[in-house]
């Protein structure tokens, strides 16, 4: 396959492309990326160096792809980090070209807005253009917890609840959502659900003790491989969820916060069956 993935780009560290691009590679897929901020590192250090790109010049690299005429051959286009509220526009027309070029064609959006306990960590105005203008457009969307209570304007804090606001937002255009991180009151668990038009389903994981960043940028970036490659969300679901496992295993037992995506290389290219995907409707 070939993905067009415009997200944040960092010299040190795994966030945006610089978390998913190998990955994709690793599968055997054709990563065309598109840088949108080229930071030293990512922002949760706390002090960084490093451009937003102007929009502008965005679109102008994007164009630059157009007129090579591989657009009908992008299989998907993958977006990020914006860094800039402007970027919205760009990107929805990267999308618009890519399928006008090849009908076929998938918007994955990962709604970077913020985190439960960090909060919104993004430009003001990034979230709002999220929730009304982009997310529309996107046929697979993978927020967090906390992307998807935004997004879907209510609290969820239940299975009920949680499955209650992915229904809320599929029905604003999404048709495949992946809630990439759910944790549920007083436990020492992590969900990842799946939510299709052929059903719902869930993995539970171990909460390890570590916080990196960049592990949902890998994980909506091995969620929309998986799922163009098997078509079912629930192999993506399962094969995803045993990938970013590995990483964090490997990232933790580094004793680092930068996600280990070398060292963990064949959890990446060969995901273990290792947690039980259960079907919730």
């Amino acid at each position: 396959m070939r993905i067009l993935s415009i997200q944040s780009s960092v010299a040190y560290g795994h966030v945006g492309n610089s978390a998913a691009v190998f990955p994709l590679q690793r599968l055997g897929h054709e990563v065309w990326p598109v840088f949108t901020v080229h930071f030293s590192n990512h922002t949760g250090y706390g002090a960084w160096r490093g451009p937003l790109l102007a929009p502008a010049d965005v679109a102008s690299v994007i164009e630059g792809i157009e007129e090579r005429g591989v657009l009908p051959t992008c299989d998907a286009v993958l977006s990020g980090y914006q860094g800039d509220p402007a970027m919205g526009a760009v990107i929805l027309d990267a999308v618009a070209r890519v399928k006008a070029a090849n009908p076929s064609a998938v918007y994955c959006c990962d709604p970077v807005i913020g985190d439960v306990g960090r909060g919104v960590f993004v430009r003001p105005g990034i979230p709002e253009l999220l929730r009304d203008e982009v997310l529309p457009h996107a046929d697979v969307l993978t927020p967090n917890h906390f992307e998807l209570e935004f997004l879907a304007g209510r609290e969820a804090r239940t299975p009920g609840e949680v499955l209650a606001a992915v229904d809320a937002v599929r029905a604003r255009g999404p048709r495949d959502v992946l809630v990439t991180s759910v944790r549920y009151d007083d436990t020492d668990t992590l969900d990842v659900l799946a939510v299709s038009d052929a059903g719902a389903w869930a993995v539970t994981t171990p909460l390890l003790p570590i916080a990196p960043n960049g592990g949902g940028d890998l994980t909506a970036a091995l969620y929309l491989a998986h799922l163009l490659e098997s078509g079912s969300p629930a192999v993506a679901l399962g094969r995803t969820t045993a990938s970013v496992f590995g990483v964090l295993e490997e990232t933790l037992a580094a004793g680092t916060r930068e996600l280990q995506l070398v060292g963990a290389q064949e959890a990446i290219a060969v995901p273990a069956e290792r947690f039980e995907v259960r079907q919730l409707r």
